[in-house]
């Protein structure tokens, strides 16, 4: 099985998207944070484009939460 496919990676991603959702950002907002275009967003959020651990760490920065918080509970 393909880890893009892992139900562990689909809730995080899941979750990566309501923390952006919960704090009113839009994907055009985040991407413009990360210095990315708005499609990359959309891919990972839509599961088609796996995030590594480094672009999941500057997201959270981009959200302003932290890798320790955003991960307890969530695999």
């Amino acid at each position: 099985m393909s880890s893009i496919h892992d139900p562990r990676y689909r809730t995080i991603i899941n979750e990566l998207t309501k923390l952006r959702e919960s704090k009113d950002i839009t994907q055009v907002q985040l991407a413009t944070s990360l210095k990315k275009h708005q499609s990359y967003i959309a891919k990972v959020e839509n599961l088609e484009r796996r995030l590594d651990l480094i672009e999941l760490h500057d997201w959270l920065i981009a959200l302003n939460d932290n890798m320790t918080d955003f991960l307890k509970n969530k695999l």
